[in-house]
């Protein structure tokens, strides 16, 4: 249906440990629903048969974690380790993937994080949508508030202090997310459209 409508389908499966990094999965559906996407949040630790599926009938899947000591949270890895069912189907090729993860550190080696879910969507066939912005509050004109503020360019990254909660989420980090979600769901629609165009020249 959605490559007839060009609507697209994402999900965003993620494990969140305190919090913070569930309000940055949040951010991204907030801005994938505005940039027009149906859109489900899919906690992996709680992962059930249906929400497999609906991953399975996706066209785009977020991938989302805190980094801990350096990469993604174990729970996220037990679900990496799970998909090798649909890998073995090829359930995910060619669909879009994206990513995102949350740390106290201003880097704390969160791009790992990032190049641990594109070598998943590698293997599973998939193709990876960068963040696209560059990078912000790097020269003595810019600002923390700026988007991209901790600089990454594979995914979207954020820095939480690890004596606040969720609530104190950097602002300018849920704008970035905000935007990754927005960029997925327009390569997405283009995917789509591409697709169905291709498909009616053929007929």
């Amino acid at each position: 249906m959605s490559a007839t409508t060009h609507t697209p389908v994402v999900s965003i499966a993620y494990h969140s440990g305190y919090g913070h990094t569930a309000v940055i999965a949040d951010a991204v559906r907030s801005g994938a629903v505005d940039a027009g996407a149906t859109v489900h949040l899919i906690k992996v630790d709680e992962i059930d048969d249906a929400q497999w599926e609906l991953l399975d009938a996706s066209d785009a899947i977020v991938f989302g974690s805190p980094t801990y000591m350096g990469t993604a949270s174990g729970a996220f890895h037990v679900f990496a380790e799970a998909s090798s069912k649909r890998w073995f189907a090829d359930a995910w090729q060619d669909k879009i993937a994206a990513g995102f993860t949350n740390s106290a550190s201003k880097s704390g080696d969160k791009l790992h994080t990032l190049q641990f879910f594109q070598v998943l969507a590698a293997q599973h066939g998939m193709h990876w949508v960068n963040l696209g912005l560059k990078p912000g509050w790097n020269s003595s004109t810019a600002s923390e508030n700026d988007l991209n503020r901790l600089g990454f360019f594979s995914g979207a990254a954020a820095q939480s202090n690890s004596d606040e909660g969720a609530d104190a989420v950097h602002k300018a980090d849920i704008a970035t997310a905000e935007h990754l979600g927005r960029r997925v769901t327009e390569h997405t629609r283009t995917l789509l459209a591409g697709r169905a165009a291709l498909a009616t020249a053929a007929v």
